[in-house]
């Protein structure tokens, strides 16, 4: 603001509210407003950044330490006998999935991978599907992907205690799935004593498999953002995926709610700024714009000094006889 205007004395203060307009800019003056929204694919991020930050404490605290100590104390063998078993007791629902996306050609692959794993795999302990003469995959799937592969949206994203991040189709989708085999089979899949360890397991599994994910995550210049985007673009490329489209249409392999390796999604700022400026140079090419940094100048060589002379060379004396006449 100008000097002229700064020493412009302050209106007068009354103990009534001014209902006067506020006055418009003056020549020079560029005046700014706006206000902060909440993005429209996450109305309640407020609350949903508070509960993030509630969680990393408890992930710092609790978490964390206890999924390490379980990795470390538990043997290979014994963690992956618990993860098969567990997925062994959801592909019935993963099939159910498959059947009402009308893709009948996986539903019966899963269906074989649970008859030969329950039976042979000495109850899903051992994940003998996948190798050969089988052959096959492990398949995620659910009733949220039927919804969304039938264009249900995914309304409003949510990060909820215990759940982690996650939308309103792909939470009523998660309750759904975890209730189908207790409620269709009952004891002991609707028992506490069985339901809560095999939950608990399961958390600390996926979080060891994740861990380096979210470390990344949380060395972003925004990690509650970045976080969000990630899984939002992973949800949306499992639904592409039922359609054959996408990065994940020839399968998919990871676990949990990262599909893919989130690969530099989450760089530390420096660094993701470093891209963004090679990918516009590499775009503007010659056309260079003000906000470039420009080329620097270099002093142009000197002329070389002319080449001297040769130096002369030295005379020759030739002797010869001089005959002179007789008088």
């Amino acid at each position: 603001m100008p000097a002229s205007q700064a020493a412009e004395p302050a209106a007068p203060v009354s103990g009534k509210t001014s209902t006067q307009e506020p006055l418009p800019p003056l020549p020079g003056e560029i005046v700014v407003s706006g206000s902060v929204k909440a993005p429209p694919e996450d109305p309640l991020a407020k609350a949903n950044e508070t509960s993030y930050e509630v969680l990393q404490k408890a992930d710092d605290l609790v978490v964390g330490p206890v999924a390490n100590g379980y990795q470390k104390t538990v043997p290979r063998p014994l963690r992956m006998a618990l993860r098969n078993f567990i997925r062994n007791v959801r592909e019935p629902v993963v099939a159910a999935a498959f059947l009402l996306e009308l893709k009948p050609g996986k539903m019966f692959e899963t269906v074989g991978r649970f008859g030969i794993n329950s039976t042979i795999g000495l109850g899903g302990t051992i994940d003998l599907a996948r190798s050969k003469p089988f052959n096959l995959p492990y398949r995620q799937n659910g009733l949220a992907n039927v919804l969304g592969y039938y264009g249900v949206g995914p309304g409003p994203y949510l990060f909820l205690p215990l759940v982690g991040p996650t939308t309103v189709r792909d939470l009523f989708g998660l309750v759904a799935d975890r209730l189908a085999v207790p409620l269709a089979v009952g004891t002991p899949f609707d028992k506490p004593w069985y339901a809560l360890p095999m939950g608990v397991i399961d958390a600390l599994d996926y979080r060891n498999e994740a861990d380096e994910d979210f470390r990344r995550l949380r060395n972003a210049a925004d990690p509650y953002s970045t976080y969000r985007r990630v899984y939002l673009q992973s949800r949306i490329d499992q639904i592409e995926a039922l359609h054959g489209r996408g990065p994940l249409a020839k399968g998919q392999t990871r676990y949990g709610p990262f599909a893919r390796p989130i690969g530099a999604a989450a760089d530390p700022v420096s660094a993701a700024e470093k891209r963004v400026i090679e990918k516009e140079d590499a775009a503007a090419g010659a056309d260079a714009t003000p906000t470039q940094p420009a080329a620097p100048v270099v002093a142009p060589e000197p002329p070389a000094p002319p080449a001297p002379p040769p130096p002369p060379q030295p005379p020759v004396f030739i002797s010869q006889p001089v005959v002179q006449p007789i008088p």
